[in-house]
């Protein structure tokens, strides 16, 4: 009798776009498991990082439609497994209600008892070392499958037309074709008031003093404003292209970068995936470097050196003093000293 081939479906439909390019070690760990490549189902902001990723097969997105369309959609498809890596009160109703059979999915969660093998996540037992990518790692690891080291090299696989977007903006924002990237913003709701402008100013002053280019600064629409008002407080020439590219496209500019200085974001985790110098800043208490430092071969981590006050945390605090503290100097350190790394030949 021969066995049904396995079809796997990953869901990371939570998050940002560098939750789902975490993730990617696992499903890479899955799909030599079970000699298939494994569809993915995410949010429709993030989903076009892993076009033509040599792990995924089919892209699928979760557009908010009503539950029973989507799970409709997933039923048809005739899954073996699902892998939650974002778990949700939601996609844990999909992945069951679409009737497949093997579910993995986080344990200790109100409606676990949808996944039939439920994972403890050792960050929830006070573990703040491990990464994260390990971290999801242990959903493969559930279903046999044994993590090998390249699969923690994060792919974005760029195409032409992904580098000619980068080209067309770049042609206006850098004809030289050199500059360095700040990205200054980290996906939460900012304004004016209490975000510290001027001490992002001058970390970008800095930055095109030491390398003697401008520095385009990048950031979502919704970020356009504050980020402009980084650009207006500069004494150094620079572009603020906030809003003006699509993931892939910002990929491909950063991947040209001679140096990128990110807080904790998605931006940070593609600059390192595309191998861009990379400075990855961590200022906050609640931060965790360890746990969220961005996986390539040319990345410094800045840590929190704030004292931020033990009830602080990134989604309440109102002045992020620990930015103002932010030393333009050290900033300018960590980039020249990823510019010193060197990537290894694939």
């Amino acid at each position: 009798m021969t066995s049904t081939p396995a079809r796997i479906l990953a869901v990371c439909t939570g998050g940002g776009s560098g939750d789902l390019l975490v993730a990617t070690p696992a499903m890479r760990a899955l799909a030599r498991r079970f000699e298939t490549n494994v569809d993915v189902l995410a949010s429709a902001a993030s989903a076009p990082l892993l076009e033509g990723h040599p792990a995924v097969g089919t892209m699928l997105v979760d557009d908010g439609a009503p539950l029973d369309q989507v799970v409709a959609r997933i039923k048809a498809r005739g899954y073996t497994h699902a892998v939650v890596f974002w778990s949700t009160a939601r996609v844990a109703a999909i992945v069951q209600r679409a009737g497949i059979p093997v579910r993995v999915g986080q344990s200790r969660r109100l409606y676990s008892w949808r996944y039939t093998i439920r994972v403890p996540v050792r960050t929830e037992r006070g573990d703040d070392t491990s990464a994260w990518s390990d971290v999801q790692m242990d959903y493969a690891r559930a279903l046999g499958a044994t993590p090998q080291p390249d699969d923690y090299r994060i792919v974005i696989a760029l195409n032409e037309r992904d580098r000619a977007e980068a080209d067309a903006l770049l042609a206006s924002v850098a004809p030289l074709g050199r500059f360095v990237v700040l990205h200054a913003a980290r996906g939460l709701p900012i304004d004016a008031a209490r975000w510290p402008v001027r001490q992002f100013a001058a970390i970008g002053d800095e930055l095109a003093d030491a390398f003697g280019v401008p520095v385009l600064l990048t950031g979502s629409e919704a970020e356009k404003p504050v980020i402009a008002l980084i650009g207006d407080a500069m004494r150094k020439p620079n572009a603020v292209i906030a809003g003006r590219t699509s993931l892939r496209s910002l990929a491909a500019l950063l991947a040209r970068a001679e140096a990128v200085a990110a807080l904790d974001s998605g931006p940070m985790h593609i600059a390192a995936a595309v191998g861009a110098p990379t400075v990855g800043i961590f200022a906050l208490r609640t931060d965790l470097p360890m746990r969220w430092r961005p996986l390539g071969e040319r990345v410094v981590v800045l840590g929190n050196t704030y004292p931020c006050p033990l009830w602080c945390r990134k989604e309440t605090c109102k002045t992020f003093d620990c930015y103002r503290a932010l030393d333009p100097a050290a900033v300018v350190d960590a980039a020249r000293a990823a510019t010193r790394m060197t990537t290894s030949v694939a």
